[in-house]
């Protein structure tokens, strides 16, 4: 986002906070699903999306078109909430679109901490965007752009049905239709850091040609905190083809010691001889 998108999603994020405080996990959760609806509203209507973030018109008369437009279809708490944020600047109609989807993931992850199972939601979706990356052929039938989204989440649900809460379950949904304009795995990974970040955690990707045992993993992640001064989630992923050694990615971060990555860097300095 820009700038002045960046600080209107600010406001309606604090605005957010402040209904959460007050509310209880299944009225957040309710209000989840409006907000998101909402924005599958202005995925499909682009001349709505256009009107709600012109900037000749003022904040208060785009507040109260949304009104003319929502009023009795909603609650009082989503209808709050997508006021303020139309009442303020947005660079341009899809970035508006972004700051609705984006707030109401953070309200399904708000709901789901006051629940007290968004620690099993972050691993839910890791392991399930883990399941995808290593199907090819269900990442085709995922992605498949052709096919509508409806009959993609329906084959999510027969996949995750009885292994992973409801609210994973949505959130997979919403990365099947493009969250933020990504790809599905981006999508995926986007809403674990999300999810991660709630938690106040940082997520650390490692790769690692066999499993790390209980207590090294425990030692990596003790480590990893200790360099970013805040609680680190290790997710790991088994690549054998890395032979040895550990990558790990923070955020931008890169650090390979992989024992692949050491056979390349020689047969390139090789190469150059």
């Amino acid at each position: 986002m820009q700038a002045a998108s960046r600080e209107s999603y600010k406001i309606a994020a604090e605005r957010l906070e402040e209904y959460v405080r007050g509310a209880e996990p299944s009225a957040v959760a309710a209000t989840a699903d409006e907000l998101l609806s909402v924005a599958a509203v202005l995925r499909r209507e682009p001349r709505l999306r256009r009107a709600l973030s012109d900037p000749a018109r003022s904040g208060t008369d785009r507040a109260g078109l949304l009104g003319d437009v929502l009023r009795g279809q909603i609650g009082a708490g989503a209808l709050d909430l997508l006021a303020v944020l139309v009442s303020g600047r947005w660079s341009t109609p899809s970035e508006l679109l972004d700051g609705v989807e984006r707030l109401g993931v953070e309200a399904l992850l708000a709901g789901s901490d006051k629940a007290g199972e968004l620690g099993e939601v972050e691993d839910e979706l890791f392991r399930f965007g883990q399941v995808v990356s290593g199907s090819p052929e269900l990442s085709n039938a995922l992605s498949d752009p052709t096919a509508p989204v409806a009959r993609r989440a329906t084959l999510v649900d027969q996949l995750l049905v009885g292994k992973a809460r409801p609210v994973t379950g949505y959130l997979v949904g919403v990365a099947l239709s493009g969250f933020g304009g990504r790809s599905l795995t981006g999508a995926l990974t986007r809403l674990v850091e999300m999810v991660a970040d709630r938690r106040d955690r940082q997520v650390a990707y490692v790769t690692v040609a066999a499993p790390l045992t209980d207590e090294e993993e425990r030692r990596l992640g003790a480590r990893l905190s200790a360099m970013y001064g805040r609680e680190v989630s290790v997710k790991q992923t088994v690549a054998p083809e890395v032979l040895g050694g550990v990558s790990v990615r923070v955020g931008s971060d890169l650090y390979d010691g992989t024992v692949l990555r050491r056979l390349n860097e020689t047969r390139n300095a090789l190469a150059k001889r």
